[in-house]
């Protein structure tokens, strides 16, 4: 038995293994692919056919997919294997490659895959850019060892996990650490942050090799450039250990390049982190610019962004400073109230505790714009749809301020599509 597809006929001479594949125009056909040539998991036409321990062929990215899960077992014949590796079937191979160009040009050819690398394999690339790094060869790491982890990083995910598992991110943060120092070394670096991108969690002995005087030192420089990557590497060590914060501030510049790549969403959570991990850093940042920098982001950013942007300035808000400089930018209460309803459960918690705080300490005209524009029905309709206990405490204290308001002094309410932004002034 074999499986039946019905295929387009199209011109042109193939030569790799083909799969099938629909034009939108010319004759019709039926092809009935041999029960070999599929994947006993899949069906589908194998395009890389590997071995298992129990002796059936199955296509590697199925088989990967069925091991990842927690399975060590065969799913044909559902015995416990005594290894996991696998072979590639190059018998298989070929006879799927015969009998595609027997059948003309009816499929679509897809690129021979390459062979995932071996254990011992990482093992011994992770060693030689170690001898190199203690060498102090920069020409050979960058030339030789970096360029060939990239190229295999790139290759597939498998030979990722592979070089994880085997230890290689460590040693990339060494060698980090030890150019970290050499002005001609910059091409080498670069190479590395990407591939670190790759490679976590990096462990502890990792993280004091990344966040050493001059590994951040020149981390930081590559941010000021605009590299994401370095971006993302800041993120994550300062998720790791609230004492990275300490030594990332300790770096000259590191406010004013966060501020700048604040589109970067790694560099905005970034910020979050050394905000509330170290709360005398809010001064710093607001001298640069980064209520204003936050609040445009949340007027057209997508929910992700928001997310982050309004942990920012939930946590500016925590000081007094804070609170004064966003209270005084126009923008921020017409966008909250705009969002309330549009944004995300997680999302909803900052903006609620943004209000709260601005609305609790402020002299009044907070809550009064907020009702001016709208946030009373708003958030009853939050109250009512269901949200949080921290978050529901603060949307009903801030409706008995709002109603508070509305008995002594009156209000005009404000619907929803009569919130504009255009005659607000930006405030430079």
């Amino acid at each position: 038995m074999g499986l039946s597809l019905r295929m387009r006929r199209r011109g042109g001479a193939k030569k790799d293994i083909l799969t099938p594949a629909i034009s939108s125009s010319e004759e019709e056909e039926e092809i009935v692919i041999p029960s070999q040539f599929q994947c006993p998991i899949s069906y589908d036409l194998m395009k890389d056919p590997v071995i298992i321990a129990s002796g059936i062929t199955y296509d590697r990215e199925n088989i990967e997919k069925w091991f990842e899960s927690g399975n060590q077992t065969c799913p044909v014949t559902n015995t416990v294997l005594a290894t996991l590796e696998q072979t590639p079937n190059h018998a298989i191979r070929r006879m799927i490659q015969e009998w595609c160009v027997a059948k003309g040009s009816s499929l679509d050819r897809v690129p021979t895959p390459r062979v995932p690398i071996s254990s011992h394999q990482a093992i011994e690339i992770c060693g030689k850019l170690l001898s190199a790094t203690r060498r102090g060869d920069h020409v050979v790491c960058v030339g030789k060892m970096v360029e060939k982890m990239k190229r295999l990083v790139q290759e597939s995910e498998r030979n990722t996990k592979c070089f994880k598992a085997n230890g290689v991110g460590l040693v990339l943060c060494v060698c980090f650490n030890a150019f970290s120092v050499n002005a001609n070394a910059s091409e080498l670096l670069e190479d590395v942050l990407l591939l670190l991108t790759w490679m976590f969690p990096i462990g502890s002995e990792g993280q004091a090799n990344l966040t050493s005087t001059t590994s951040f030192t020149r981390i930081v420089g590559f941010l000021k450039s605009g590299d994401q990557n370095a971006a993302f590497l800041v993120k994550e060590l300062l998720s790791l250990d609230e004492a990275n914060v300490d030594k990332l501030a300790a770096i000259n510049g590191v406010f004013d390049a966060l501020v700048k790549s604040i589109r970067d969403s790694s560099s905005l959570t970034s910020i979050f982190h050394m905000i509330s991990a170290k709360p005398v850093t809010t001064s710093r940042f607001m001298e640069l610019g980064l209520v204003n920098s936050t609040v445009e982001m949340l007027v057209d950013s997508e929910n992700s962004v928001c997310e982050k942007a309004l942990l920012v300035l939930d946590a500016i808000c925590e000081s007094n400073e804070g609170r004064t400089i966003v209270r005084g930018n126009e923008l921020v209460m017409p966008i909250l109230v705009k969002k309330i309803l549009k944004i995300s459960e997680f999302a909803k918690k900052s903006l609620v505790s943004v209000m709260w705080k601005i609305c609790k300490t402020g002299d009044g005209t907070e809550v009064e714009e907020a009702l001016r524009l709208g946030a009373f029905k708003k958030l009853v309709v939050m109250l009512q749809v269901g949200c949080g206990e921290g978050t529901k405490e603060k949307v009903t204290e801030l409706l008995k301020m709002m109603n508070r308001h509305m008995k002594t002094n009156g209000f005009v309410d404000v619907s929803d599509s009569s919130i504009e932004f255009m005659h607000l002034k930006k405030p430079s």
